[in-house]
């Protein structure tokens, strides 16, 4: 196999029938070395399963079976009709009490964005009543956001906070992408961690389809409890990362 300082779409790279090894697998280990010796670089879009395809002289089922094997692995990205892209390098992530996701993306360079999923007026279960100091049954705004860095999913959350204390912020917050905007436009002027719980688990369907990961991939699951300037409860969330994107920091 010849060494490339950059990818060439007319080039052919025939596979090695007899080498014991199936064509999709021999295909995610040239891919795999193209990343590590930087033809592709953290956070580059691949060339497309025809260009793969015509390279190694296979067709495109193949070439995506390969590619699903990167991505399991989480050396790749597949997004929904944008391509698949290799993984960036993990983002420190620092936890402490005053964590504003904005600003740590800010720190790492990187361009910070929010979006609603959906929001709904619901009924708290018993354990976000206890955590939110509330209640049982107490009327409560439940949101579900997405945070990207430069585009590429972070994080998933879901956000309760109560109500009628909170009525209206989830419009805000679709039209700021911003929690902490969101907050100062409802008279929190600053808001700190009470507590945070870290745990891990396999993410759902959902959950893999929002973030851009592969099915079975491990998620890093942060349960925290904000507090207003003033010590009082006012949201509290559970947050979903991939393993792979973030590397939480423990701040004392």
């Amino acid at each position: 196999m010849t060494e490339r300082s950059h990818f060439d779409p007319t080039a052919s790279d025939p596979l090695d029938r007899g080498a014991g090894l199936t064509a999709w697998r021999q295909i995610a280990d040239r891919i795999e070395a193209d990343i590590a010796g930087g033809l592709f670089k953290p956070g580059e879009k691949l060339p497309g399963e025809m260009q793969f395809a015509q390279r190694f002289g296979v067709n495109r089922h193949t070439v995506r079976r390969a590619l699903a094997a990167l991505a399991a692995r989480g050396l790749v990205r597949a997004t929904q009709g944008g391509g698949t892209f290799v993984e960036a390098k993990p983002l420190p992530y620092a936890i402490g009490r005053k964590t504003r996701f904005s600003e740590l993306m800010a720190k790492a360079g990187r361009e910070a964005r929010g979006e609603l999923i959906r929001s709904t007026e619901t009924i708290a279960t018993a354990e976000i009543a206890e955590a939110l100091g509330l209640k049982p049954d107490a009327a409560v705004l439940e949101m579900v956001t997405l945070n990207r860095a430069d585009e590429v999913p972070i994080s998933m959350a879901w956000t309760w906070l109560p109500l009628p204390r909170f009525s209206g912020i989830d419009a805000t917050y679709r039209k700021t992408g911003s929690l902490t905007r969101a907050f100062a436009r409802h008279e929190v002027s600053d808001y700190s961690r009470l507590s945070t719980r870290i745990s891990a688990r396999i993410a759902t369907v959902e959950e893999a389809a929002c973030l851009e990961l592969s099915p079975g991939r491990v998620l890093l699951v942060i349960d925290s409890i904000n507090v207003n300037q003033y010590g009082h409860r006012i949201q509290a969330t559970r947050s979903f990362f991939s393993a792979d994107r973030v590397d939480l920091v423990i701040e004392q």
